[in-house]
């Protein structure tokens, strides 16, 4: 059997980056102390998710949070998808993951390819792109369980990527992410289910807690569903670590049974990286 267990340290945002830094910490460590071996942490984990704080806390990397990231995977042994963190490149800020094998070493990064640009009658309006560069890259790597794609929230409202991921081998997708109370209600589950369903993957939704003292409220109900689309583990809307036991052999058991990616019609459609 090949199996996985997940944290996920649905946590509550401050505007202290120092605050961040030390509760995202004791989560990592709690989870691994409660066994899991992938520790995952939600988008925009060390800043308020609003434009007008990126720039201010910003890092180049490897910068004071990807360093204590790949000093916390290594001395505890564990893979850690570190959420996203705003990430400075020259004069460009991305909002960026950054993930790490047990030996502290960078497997994975990921820019946010998708910026999040909308204006919801009634509802929010926001719009990354005023501060923030496109990622260009999907993103997957090598573990000894399988392959992890990442990306980052409104990233998985684009099935193009998530089967792009699935296309080189992913079997889990993982998404920190950051809904809020407009989308959050009618989108978030059953994106989940519908990426998970599609890709036959585990998929998991990592959000952060719902903070109300800022202007961007997180839904939360960090979420992970299996490869029949089935939602497995969810939290609520308050700060946790939610746990989930995943069955990788679950995803070559529900590939066979039903086998929707052998039956793509590669020769008429297909998704394919320039």
């Amino acid at each position: 059997m090949r199996n996985v267990k997940a944290g996920i340290c649905q946590m509550q945002v401050e505007l202290d980056k120092s605050m961040n830094l030390q509760k995202a910490e004791n989560m990592i460590r709690e989870a691994a102390g409660n066994g899991s071996n992938i520790v995952i942490l939600p988008e925009m984990f060390n800043c308020p998710y609003d434009t007008k704080y990126f720039s201010a806390f910003a890092e180049a990397y490897p910068g004071d949070t990807a360093s204590m990231l790949s000093h916390l995977a290594k001395e505890l042994g564990i893979y850690i998808i570190g959420g996203s963190v705003p990430e400075k490149d020259g004069d460009a800020v991305y909002n960026t993951s950054y993930s790490f094998d047990r030996d502290g070493k960078l497997i994975g990064k990921h820019r946010k390819m998708h910026l999040f640009d909308i204006d919801v009658e009634g509802g929010v309006r926001f719009k990354e792109s005023d501060v923030l560069g496109y990622g260009q890259e999907a993103t997957v790597f090598d573990t000894e369980y399988c392959k992890i794609g990442v990306a980052i929230c409104y990233d998985m409202r684009f099935p193009e990527l998530m089967r792009l991921m699935c296309k080189a081998g992913a079997e889990i997708i993982v998404i920190p992410a950051a809904f809020n109370l407009t989308t959050g209600p009618a989108h978030w589950e059953i994106t989940v289910r519908t990426r998970a369903l599609d890709n036959q993957v585990y998929f998991i939704a990592a959000s952060s807690s719902r903070n109300l003292d800022f202007t961007y409220h997180a839904y939360g109900h960090s979420c992970i569903a299996n490869p029949w689309g089935a939602i497995i583990k969810e939290a609520d809307e308050k700060e946790c670590i939610l746990y989930g036991e995943l069955d990788l052999d679950m995803v070559q058991k529900v590939r066979k049974e039903l086998p929707l990616l052998k039956h793509l019609r590669n020769d008429i459609y297909e998704v394919c990286k320039k």
